[in-house]
């Protein structure tokens, strides 16, 4: 069942039947690069990541990362969705897609179905994002979705450094003053 249609894709909740995807993303070096080691070795790693990670979230939050896949021909190229992080105060816009699917436009297709998701259903008005300082392709596919960047921050104490970006969901209002136009 997919939570968010767009031409190309389906954005759905993962389940423990994509523990071979989840294990050949998290394995895959674009995610080790810049996301890091999760330590997924096997496909019991990945169910235990998939209900510990995202099927928590959905019952927690009501959102989480969804698996992202083609509508074509129903292959899955990657993740895409929304992270609630105990060290940060907003929730967080995240996404990683296989290298073959990479640079073929399914980020910013998600990643803009996931910002209207946000603010249509969920009703956030401010959306957040983090990545290595030396991920141009997410720092583009970000400044393209009308993210900016913010502040450098640590997720954790021992962390490296990474960019934070920032968009606001709700248009201001400070522009209308209630009067006649």
């Amino acid at each position: 069942m997919s939570v968010i249609e767009t031409p190309r894709l389906a954005l759905r909740q993962l389940t423990p039947d994509d523990a071979a995807f989840i294990l050949a993303l998290l394995n895959d070096p674009t995610w080790l690069r810049f996301i890091g080691d999760r330590g997924i070795r096997s496909l019991a790693d990945a169910r235990a990541y998939i209900l510990n990670g995202p099927v928590a979230s959905y019952t927690q939050h009501g959102f989480g990362l969804w698996l992202v896949s083609r509508k074509a021909d129903a292959v899955p190229v990657g993740l895409c969705g929304l992270l609630k992080r105990d060290v940060l105060d907003d929730v967080d816009l995240g996404f990683a897609f296989l290298q073959p699917h990479q640079a073929q436009g399914y980020g910013e297709e998600s990643a803009a179905a996931t910002l209207v998701y946000a603010r249509s259903i969920l009703g956030l008005q401010r959306l957040v994002a983090v990545t290595s300082p030396d991920n141009a392709g997410s720092i583009r596919l970000l400044e393209k979705l009308g993210l900016c960047y913010e502040k450098m921050i640590r997720l954790a104490p021992a962390a490296e450094e990474i960019r934070l970006f920032a968009i606001n969901l709700c248009p201001s209002l400070s522009h209308h003053r209630g009067g006649p136009d």
